[in-house]
């Protein structure tokens, strides 16, 4: 497996724009790569060398070894539990509960997850919290399904507690299936906003991996059957990928569970798209995530897999921009020659 080059980035592609008044105000550049089965690029956009971390978007790779290991078999976990190993949640009911008793299951508690503690982000819990004068505890945090699916990996592997170390089995694992899978030696890692390692590679790595789990059929080898078994998971529980309101489960829902997508933190972006067995993976150099959103709409639609006139893809690309009052003040929309 070869390294990619590091970064920084060269030769962003104008991807998303913003327009008032009838001239540019902003605009979203970035990297993306459409990649066909084989791990080959169908269309790209800036540089498909370009080095990133994938963050949050790569959660299904870091869940391989957790049903590749026969650990999510051994504790019997549910598709609507895989999905959630898959999540950046949104710390709602249906979050919290679902991993609290996943833990309770396990025989742990909230103690017991290594991702820290954060308000969460659905206003209803948030509330809740704030009614009852309570503070948020760990299964709040946005990636403790993935957690959850950590410390399952780790029962079945009777390795120690700090299962978010680097030289950690668990971890040691993620890597491995990372390196495989993008079919790149990562040329070093992160530590992710839930503590654990994340590994960096090229975008054009992270649409290989996507393309592979796009064409995973359910009945080949372990990892087939597990990259199968976690897309299909993520369109069947799209609200436990993310939550109301959100990208990925709003456009998960508009396409009917046929297209698996992930955001990551920093405005990075993946799509699996078994019908077309092809994988795409994005990143917005500013970080914004309206760009991230937008990019991934455009790309979506111009594979014929989105209605660009469905509400969910209305809302993030073509969107029209309203103040306070209501008065349309401008439009997000995708640069010329994006994606063309």
């Amino acid at each position: 497996m070869a390294a990619p080059h590091p970064m920084p980035h060269p030769m962003p592609h104008p991807m998303i724009e913003l327009w008032r008044g009838g001239l540019l105000e902003s605009t979203h550049s970035g990297h993306a790569v459409i990649c066909d089965e084989s791990g080959a690029i169908v269309e790209s956009w800036g540089d498909p060398a370009a080095v990133i971390f994938p963050r949050s978007s790569c959660k299904m790779i870091q869940a391989l070894p957790l049903l590749e290991s026969g650990a999510a078999e051994a504790h019997g976990l549910t598709d609507r539990q895989v999905a959630l190993a898959c999540a950046s949640h949104q710390g709602a009911a249906i979050h919290t509960e679902a991993v609290t008793r996943w833990l309770a299951d396990l025989g742990l508690s909230d103690a017991d997850l290594r991702c820290g503690a954060h308000e969460p982000y659905d206003t209803a819990e948030r509330n809740r919290l704030i009614k009852a004068d309570e503070k948020p505890c760990q299964c709040h945090n946005n990636c403790s399904g993935k957690h959850a699916g950590f410390l399952t990996l780790n029962r079945h592997l009777k390795a120690d507690p700090e299962y978010v170390e680097l030289d950690h089995p668990v971890q040691r694992a993620s890597k491995q299936a990372h390196e495989e899978v993008t079919g790149e030696t990562s040329p070093g890692h992160g530590i992710d906003g839930c503590s654990a390692p994340n590994f960096a590679t090229s975008v054009h790595g992270l649409a290989r991996a996507m393309a592979r789990f796009a064409a995973a059929t359910g009945t080949g080898d372990a990892r087939d059957r597990a990259m199968h078994r976690l897309t299909r998971a993520m369109g069947q529980y799209p609200e436990m990928v993310a939550g109301e309101g959100r990208a990925c489960t709003e456009l998960m829902r508009a396409m009917e569970g046929r297209v698996a997508i992930k955001t990551g933190a920093e405005a990075v972006f993946i799509a699996i798209i078994p019908e077309r067995k092809m994988g795409i993976a994005l990143k917005i150099t500013d970080g914004g995530t309206r760009g991230a959103e937008g990019a991934i709409t455009a790309l979506l639609a111009r594979l014929g897999v989105l209605d660009p006139n469905h509400p969910a893809a209305k809302k993030r690309l073509d969107a029209v921009q309203k103040n306070w009052r209501g008065r349309e003040t401008g439009i997000l929309r995708a640069a010329a020659g994006f994606p063309g």
